[in-house]
This record gives C-alpha cells, structure tokens and sequence, in this order.
C-alpha cells in the first residue's frame, strides 16, 4: 500500500471543507495566520494532517496556519495543465499542472490581462511579514475568483515560510521563490499587456 502524499491529502481536506462549512468560514474570517491558530477549525486542520508524521513535526505552526486559512479561501481546486512548454513534447512527459504564479499570470474566461498585475505581483513577492504576505496572497486567491491549485499554493506558501526564517542561499538563486515565480508568471504573461 502507498503512502499518502501531502498534496493527496491537503485535497482531500479542501474536498471536506465543503461539508464543513462552519470550518471554512471560521478559517476564511481570520485576518491573519496568528488568528487562524486561535480557531477549533485550525486544530481539525492539524488533525487532518497528522498522518504526515514528518511534516507534522517540522513544519512550523505559523506555516500551518497561513497554509490552512489561505486554502480556506479557495472555492475550486483548480488544476489545469501548464501552458509553460518546459521540456520536449512528447506523449510520455507527464502533465505539469499550471502552478499558483503562472495561473496569476494566465487570462481567465477570455479576458486578454492577467488577474494580477505585474506591480501587484512584485509587491506579493515583497512581502516583507508573515501578515504581510498572507494578506497579498488571499488577495491574489481572489483575484483568481478563488479557483487556484491548492497544492501549488501550499507548497509555495511553506517555501515562502521556510526563506523567511532562514537566510536564503544566493548562491542559487533559481532555489529560491522569487525566482521560480517571476519564472512562471512572466513565461504566461500575455505579450500583449502593458
């Protein structure tokens, strides 16, 4: 039997929220990750997850917080293969789903701009608190009319946690978020915006 993957069962949480609205709303009222960890529904959250031993153990309370609540605010878990062409194509490469920076930068319902400006996108890649970036990142969840790959989020969420506590190795730089965001989003911008 396999084990079950972060991303499987942070989905698998998203899909109960939907039965347990009380939840939800209690996650999506917090105003910041530090009034998330005051709610029963973060503690419903941390139960969910206790399967991942490891993750459980070493992921920071603060990074569980800003992980549950902003995936709280996410209406559809929405996973659509990437418009990045990063490798040859080939009907053997597996689907990259599109990731939360890149789904910043794509047209949705045949608008020509992207949900997130470029100033607002560099002003989420600034974040320069933990509070700070929460907020810049539900606004950027809806932005997306709360449809965005909760997966992609989370992870991006912990990464973004994980260089704010600990200095980040410049050495090399595509390691590190900024990059690899500003990689996505300015790869599916559209050509045609300002």
């Amino acid at each position: 039997m396999s084990e079950i993957t972060f991303g499987q069962l942070l989905q698998q949480w998203h899909t109960w929220l939907d039965d347990n609205r009380g939840d939800r709303a209690r996650l999506r009222r917090a105003d910041s990750p530090e009034d998330v960890l005051l709610t029963d529904a973060f503690f419903h959250f941390l139960e969910w997850m206790k399967p991942l031993t490891e993750w459980s153990e070493k992921t920071p309370l603060l990074t569980k917080a800003s992980i549950a609540g902003a995936v709280a605010h996410v209406k559809a878990n929405k996973q659509t293969a990437s418009r990045i062409n990063l490798s040859k194509k080939s009907a053997e490469v597996a689907v990259r789903y599109a990731s939360f920076a890149e789904q910043l930068a794509t047209p949705v319902d045949g608008k020509s701009k992207a949900p997130m400006s470029e100033l607002r996108f560099q002003q989420l890649q600034k974040s320069t608190s933990p509070e700070d970036f929460y907020r810049r990142v539900l606004r950027a969840i809806h932005l997306l009319d709360c449809n965005v790959n909760v997966v992609s989020l989370a992870y991006d969420i912990a990464h973004w946690h994980r260089e704010f506590n600990q200095i980040a190795d410049y050495r090399n730089p595509k390691d590190r978020l900024a990059v690899r965001w500003a990689t996505d989003y300015f790869t599916a911008l559209p050509k045609n915006t300002d």
